[in-house]
């Protein structure tokens, strides 16, 4: 026989003797007679017929505990569910805080490919842009002076001085000279004030 059938064993036997010594109990409060020896009675035999019960199934009956452990036993299952709750909270957060992030670096990507795309688009255009003043610069050099002076004499002053300044100095000064006199006075004026800032040695 093993250590647990053993124990088994014991359990019943000890079953079985409350079980004969509350039957005896009961006889006796039953020969008392009157109403409060018959309740007693059946009392004790419900719990005789109890205990034959629990023997049977080979368990003791499990007692409820204090009410100072059971309370403790709330205040622990109660705690455990509010940590189990706020680690899901928590892990939800993370988990929430992980694609935002992914969504942030996401768009900062797209946002660096959009600003490299521009910059090259920029500088494309500022590229065709110098090559078309250029072209310009070129024709105007090449025309007749007077036929140039006409043009310049309809451009705006800032407008007409930008080209004057990239023509080649005797070019430009024959044009000056096609023009009237205070249209060439303000171009001279737009001029040397574009020179004014810059450092001398």
């Amino acid at each position: 026989m093993t250590r647990r059938n053993a124990k088994m064993h014991r359990r019943a036997g000890h079953g079985a003797l409350l079980a004969i010594f509350l039957l005896f109990v009961g006889s006796g409060v039953a020969r008392l007679g009157g109403g409060a020896g018959l309740a007693i009675a059946r009392e004790v035999g419900d719990l005789a017929a109890a205990t034959r019960s629990g023997d049977r199934m080979g368990q003791e009956a499990c007692p409820k505990p204090p009410p100072d452990i059971a309370k403790l036993l709330h205040a622990l299952q109660a705690r455990e569910k509010k940590l189990a709750s706020r680690q899901h909270d928590q892990d939800l957060r993370e988990r929430n805080l992980d694609l935002a992030r992914q969504e942030i670096e996401s768009r900062l990507s797209a946002l660096k490919r959009a600003e490299a795309k521009l910059k090259a688009t920029l500088a494309q255009a500022d590229g065709a842009a110098e090559d078309d003043v250029s072209r310009l610069t070129a024709l105007y050099e090449n025309m007749e002076p007077k036929q140039a002076a006409s043009l310049f004499r309809e451009m705006a002053p800032d407008f007409a001085a930008g080209f004057l300044g990239r023509m080649r100095p005797e070019a430009a000064a024959e044009v000056m000279a096609g023009l009237p006199p205070k249209t060439a006075y303000s171009i001279s004026v737009i001029l040397a004030g574009r020179n004014m800032n810059v450092p001398t040695r």
